[in-house]
């Protein structure tokens, strides 16, 4: 038996774990299988790719993002907007 050390963020970890064991799996079985998968198709067991340009436009105009594209624009119109400094839309954000 061989160890193998990684870094990895904490949440992304956190959010493995919960999902794996979910499955029946902890995460060292977890990376035994996809090895194992990787020796028998001699590859990445996955498709890797970068997403084009369509891909790109598709996902960013979503049904979603459109409709609060659109609710924003009506309130902008209504003159119903919040003027907020670049300090305080940081500190929103770390909330």
């Amino acid at each position: 038996m061989a160890t193998i050390t990684i870094r990895i963020d904490e949440d992304i970890k956190n959010e493995v774990e919960k999902l794996f064991d979910e499955l029946g799996f902890s995460i060292s079985g977890a990376i035994n299988v996809f090895f194992r998968q990787a020796l028998r198709e001699k590859a990445i067991p996955f498709s890797i790719k970068a997403k084009s340009d369509e891909e790109k436009y598709n996902e960013y105009f979503n049904p979603y993002n459109m409709k609060i594209l659109m609710e924003s624009i009506a309130q902008a119109e209504r003159g119903e907007t919040v003027k907020k400094t670049f300090a305080e839309l940081e500190a929103m954000e770390n909330e």
